[in-house]
């Protein structure tokens, strides 16, 4: 909440006139990250065919970068209140840039998992950076409402643009080149970053605690990796030790900020039922719909033969959607209410997948488009609102912390969605029935038996990919019918958990 002794301040940020150019400083780092998260899906066939990584490699190169950045956010958050936000988005982006040149020319499976893993320790730095300087750039909380809808706006319209503009990328030079286009928006960011945004951090910080960084760091990738390797394996001895090790580590991290004078993370933050609600929110939403993210691409490229750019503009309907919920998200959510809003984002979303569970070979683009665009419309409103009540619930000196729990959730969810959802579509896929001379690799990915087509006889090439095809739409099938249970319990938990939740921070 906002201190009472505050109002000079408020005023002044009120009536600062350049918080608005450096909240368009603030989109640019949002694209970034939006832009490189969606061009990984349109490139993934492609990294298929040239890398050929197993089927288990594939997963890695689309969840290493959510493993590490949901390891990190925390850290990264309270390290920016301490060392300034300013200096660690601009350093973030940086890095970022660098970082994707490494991603660009990756030359094994292994290479590209290492640099996806790079990535996300500079990605860790700048999500939670740009809403940690909107809470402090925007004290009046219908300003804010509308600066967490247009940050989250931008992200949704990286979401668009990625696809297009990498799918053009892709037709025209190899899919590194969707990589690069990180670079011209780094440069942007930094040059212009420098001279308009404000630096801010926490007056009295206390000091970084390292044990506690490591203990999150492990704590979160060997609990997303025992998912993993439970979804992929069962539970085996090595799932269960790392789950046993995550939980053991996590447990660690969570008594040592109750011990410590100046934690890393103030877990009394979670004792406010609308931030733990909007923070499960988060979490499950991104979880419910990893699945039908990851591989949708794939499905339109290597089951419907769109080329990449068409599949950009096929996706187009999910951003258009949670752009414009983004920007109106704020004044419905005060209109009718929190839990309204947010709830209803969620069941809509749930719905439009479990429309997607009748998805077929030849679906046309009306159903898909207005399924997507569905999804996009109550998952704006959706992340926009929950976005806006963390940031509205906690102080501004830890405006860093609170939003990196906010993205952590959301990095946690693909991860984990990503894992279990993805796993899902993986197994499904590998019993197809194979035609006699299939090679192992046409089971290991869609994108493998493609390849593998190739060298095979006309009639045993068309059996192979008639198959996979099917069974990999099946997959997909039952992993959006998984999601659709999960965003519409999520929708039901937040009715409640929000109850009586306000914009403005009341409760």
């Amino acid at each position: 909440m906002i201190s009472t002794v505050q109002p000079a301040l408020t005023s002044e940020a009120v009536k600062r006139p350049g918080r608005w150019l450096a909240l368009g400083v603030l989109v640019l780092a949002v694209l970034l990250v939006a832009v490189d998260a969606t061009v990984l899906g349109l490139a993934t066939p492609y990294i298929s065919e040239d890398l050929k990584p197993s089927g288990t490699q594939l997963l890695w190169i689309g969840d290493v970068y959510s493993f590490v950045i949901a390891g990190l956010l925390v850290s990264m958050g309270s390290l920016g209140d301490r060392i300034g936000r300013k200096r660690i988005l601009l350093g973030g982006a940086t890095a970022f840039g660098v970082i994707s040149v490494l991603n660009a020319y990756a030359t094994s499976a292994e290479m590209m998992i290492f640099a996806r893993a790079l990535l996300g320790v500079a990605g860790a730095t700048l999500m939670p950076a740009t809403l940690a300087l909107i809470r402090n750039l925007f004290h009046d909380p219908r300003e804010r409402s509308l600066a967490v809808g247009v940050w989250g706006a931008a992200a949704s319209a990286g979401t668009a643009v990625g696809p297009v503009v990498g799918g053009f990328l892709l037709e025209h030079f190899w899919w590194g080149s969707v990589f690069l286009i990180n670079l011209p928006v780094m440069v942007v960011l930094v040059l212009v970053g420098i001279r308009l945004l404000p630096e801010s951090r926490n007056p009295r910080p206390g000091p970084w605690d390292l044990p506690s960084v490591l203990l999150s760091l492990v704590g979160m990738i060997a609990l997303v990796y025992a998912v993993k390797e439970a979804a992929a394996h069962g539970l085996a001895w090595t799932a269960l030790a790392a789950g046993l090790l995550g939980a053991g580590a996590l447990y660690g991290f969570v008594r040592r900020q109750f011990a410590l004078p100046a934690p890393l993370l103030d877990m009394r933050l979670f004792r406010g039922r609308g931030f733990s609600g909007a923070v499960l929110a988060d979490l499950l939403t991104v979880f419910g719909l990893s699945g039908l993210v990851f591989f949708l691409s794939q499905f339109l490229q290597l089951v419907q033969g769109r080329s990449p750019f068409q599949a950009g503009l096929a996706e187009l309907p999910a951003a258009i959607g949670a752009v414009a919920a983004g920007l109106v998200a704020g004044r419905a959510a005060r209109r009718f209410s929190v839990r309204a809003v947010v709830s209803g984002g969620l069941a809509a979303v749930g719905l439009a997948l479990g429309a997607l569970t009748l998805l077929g070979e030849r679906t046309g683009y009306p159903v898909l488009g207005a399924a997507l665009l569905v999804v996009g419309l109550g998952a704006g409103f959706s992340f926009t609102v929950t976005a806006d009540v963390i940031l509205a619930g906690v102080p501004k000196e830890q405006a860093g912390a609170a939003s990196a729990v906010s993205e952590t959730a959301y990095e946690l969810g693909a991860a984990l969605g990503i894992a279990v959802l993805g796993s899902v579509v993986t197994g499904v896929y590998r019993d197809f029935a194979a035609p006699a001379g299939t090679p192992a690799e046409a089971r290991e990915s869609l994108g493998g038996a493609v390849e593998a087509a190739h060298a095979l006889p006309g009639g045993t090439a068309d059996a192979l990919l008639s198959s996979a095809r099917e069974a990999f739409v099946h997959g997909l099938s039952l992993a959006s019918g998984v999601g659709a249970v999960v965003l519409l319990a999520t929708a039901v938990a937040a009715w409640f958990m929000l109850r009586g939740q306000h914009l403005d921070g009341r409760m």
